[in-house]
């Protein structure tokens, strides 16, 4: 059998629930607690421009409701000023950007600096006029020279075997005759 006896409830005592009346009633209560607070904290230029907010603005004052929630306690009595407390501003994307040129940081400057120098070092080499250009041209010169030479070669020796095969054909020829 469980822990609480058949009942089930908490070492024996009854349980108590409120009514949605009762709950109604209270809200109503710290309601009016709150206006009359406000009434007196902000004074009568302020209630001018309360009374000029649209109908339609209840959000703006559930914001001021909530912010009354959070100041519970003695923060909600005292003010307390923190020079090192930096408020939050929230911005919009639009604002930001045509407020001031976005500022690089260093990896992002370092990276279109590398592609820059890159970019003119294919320029140079393309053009010959680096160290690494010069040696590939010298040894493109060196290679193309050799395959010249190579192709002469194999030239001569190619008139050389058809006139040995043209000689021999010359003797069997003869010899034939």
């Amino acid at each position: 059998m469980p822990k609480g006896g058949k009942k089930g409830g908490h070492k024996g005592r009854m349980r108590t629930y409120t009514s949605p009346e009762e709950i109604d009633a209270q809200m109503k209560e710290e309601k009016e607690k709150q206006h009359e607070q406000e009434g007196q904290d902000e004074g009568a230029a302020q209630k001018d421009t309360t009374e000029e907010k649209l109908p339609g603005s209840g959000s703006e004052e559930s914001d001021d409701e909530d912010s009354q929630r959070r100041r519970a306690g003695v923060e909600g009595l005292i003010e307390i000023e923190n020079p090192n407390r930096v408020a939050q501003k929230a911005k919009k994307v639009t604002q930001i950007e045509l407020d001031e040129p976005r500022q690089l940081s260093r990896r992002e400057r370092e990276e279109i600096e590398k592609a820059k120098a890159k970019e003119r070092y294919m320029k140079m080499h393309l053009a010959g006029k680096t160290d690494q250009a010069k040696a590939d041209l010298a040894r493109l010169a060196i290679i193309r020279k050799q395959r010249d030479d190579a192709a002469k070669k194999k030239e001569q020796e190619k008139k050389a075997k058809e006139a040995a095969a043209a000689a021999t054909r010359g003797i069997n020829s003869l010899s034939l005759k």
